[in-house]
């Protein structure tokens, strides 16, 4: 239940309909108690009354220029969702769907158009239906300003688009839920962590299988533990962030469970798989979404180093985060002796592979973007504990690689020698 607790609020967080939706709601329900307010109230300053038909002209200017402002907020909103997949990455357009400030503008603009037509529905002249004049004046100035309100805020709105497209931006938002996950999931710096046993028992055990398609993006290791019987184990051969394949074993269990159906049943409601990847557990995605960007931008279409440069920079923030602590274990230990296996916990070596590999290759024909390459791999050498000695070597051997493939690439010698400079004078110390 936790797990389907913590992805609901995800997708929540990632849509563009419950902010708005919910406004649209307060705007009926703050218009209906506006108009039991004015039914209480005698008397008003004359400055601060209005006639029928300076309430209808005022509650309809207000209804129909946020609906044209609530029109320029979505497209704004999807021509932004656009450029930025075509221009860095469409794994960075989750980002922006989670941005608050895109929504609340949305919520109050959409919000204000309703509470306009709950309002206008009430004003009467007196030869109308009841033949009594009915003008909620107060209703009708909690809309102008609120108006006034929605105007502020489609200005806010244009103003916080144009500056979400600095590509900083989008890089440090996606570094930041990135930092934010590790340090909310992986053991703390500094602390000790001891290897438990993650050695499989004998014998072919009893395989659960996916039942349908998607990323797993959430494991409840807790309710896998709690499933298990004395001294029983679960091999879970998944991990948040990989792609869920129907009928494919994904986790075994020894010895032979009782009620099989319940505790399959069970283990799939641990794992829960969506449409979409996201970094609920998966740190992993963030590191994938900053070498996109820079694959990206060293593409033949794009051709921009300078944010490839940026991109390795705030990839260099997230790693030298995540290389600071110890691993996620590939063992979980309770009690009466229950096991939870792991191997597919990524390594730190694993996670430099995955930033390094395709960066590199990409980087071979730019000398410039290498001898940046070779600088960010000294940096995060430099932030090491220096009795990390297997992270150290896996540092050394991305800066061989990255000079051996820049040495095969068909560059000018004077280009080549740059490369090889920025090698010597960080690696060959």
């Amino acid at each position: 239940m936790l797990a389907q607790l913590i992805s609901l609020q995800d997708r929540v967080r990632s849509s563009l309909f419950v902010v708005p939706m919910l406004c649209v709601a307060g705007g009926v329900v703050l218009g209906e108690l506006m108009l039991v307010a004015d039914a209480r109230v005698d008397r008003l300053p004359s400055g601060l009354t209005a006639t029928v038909d300076s309430a209808r002209a005022v509650l309809s200017v207000v209804a129909s220029a946020t609906l044209a402002f609530a029109g320029i907020a979505f497209s704004v909103s999807l021509l932004l969702i656009s450029l930025s997949s075509s221009q860095y990455s469409p794994r960075v357009v989750h980002g922006l769907f989670r941005d608050r400030f895109n929504t609340r503008v949305m919520g109050i603009v959409v919000g204000t158009f309703t509470y306009c037509l709950v309002v206008l529905r009430a004003v009467r002249g007196p030869l109308e239906q009841s033949g009594e004049r009915v003008v909620p004046n107060l209703a009708v100035l909690v809309a102008l300003a609120l108006g006034v309100v929605s105007v502020l805020a489609i200005i806010a709105f244009i103003d916080h688009a144009a500056h979400s497209m600095d590509v900083s931006k989008i890089l440090r938002r996606a570094t930041n839920e990135s930092i934010v996950q590790v340090r909310g999931r992986w053991p703390a710096p500094g602390v000790t962590t001891y290897e438990l046993d993650s050695s499989p028992p004998s014998g072919s055990g009893h395989v659960i299988r996916f039942e349908r398609e998607g990323w797993v993006q959430h494991v409840d290791h807790e309710a896998l533990l709690g499933v298990l019987d004395v001294d029983a184990t679960l091999l879970l051969d998944t991990t948040a962030g990989r792609f869920a394949i129907p009928h494919v074993p994904f986790a075994r269990a020894w010895p032979l469970p009782g009620g099989r159906e319940e505790f399959d049943r069970r283990v799939r409601a641990a794992v829960i798989v969506g449409e979409t990847r996201t970094m609920q557990q998966d740190a992993r995605f963030g590191v994938r979404q900053l070498v996109d960007v820079a694959l990206k931008a060293l593409s033949p279409g794009i051709n921009d180093p300078t944010t490839a440069q940026d991109a390795m920079f705030h990839l260099g923030a997230v790693l030298a985060e995540m290389l600071a602590r110890p691993p996620l274990p590939r063992a979980l230990h309770g009690c009466d002796g229950r096991r939870l296996l792991l191997p597919q916990e990524s390594t730190h070596e694993e996670l430099i592979d995955l930033a390094f590999d395709e960066m590199r290759i990409a980087a071979a024909g730019q000398p410039t973007v290498s001898i940046y390459l070779l600088e960010l791999l000294d940096l995060l050498g430099s932030s090491l504990d220096s009795r990390n000695q297997s992270v150290e070597a896996a540092l050394r051997r991305q800066a061989k690689l990255t000079l051996a493939v820049s040495e095969r690439a068909d560059l000018p010698q004077a280009d080549l020698e740059r490369v090889r400079y920025a090698y010597r004078d960080r690696f060959d110390r």
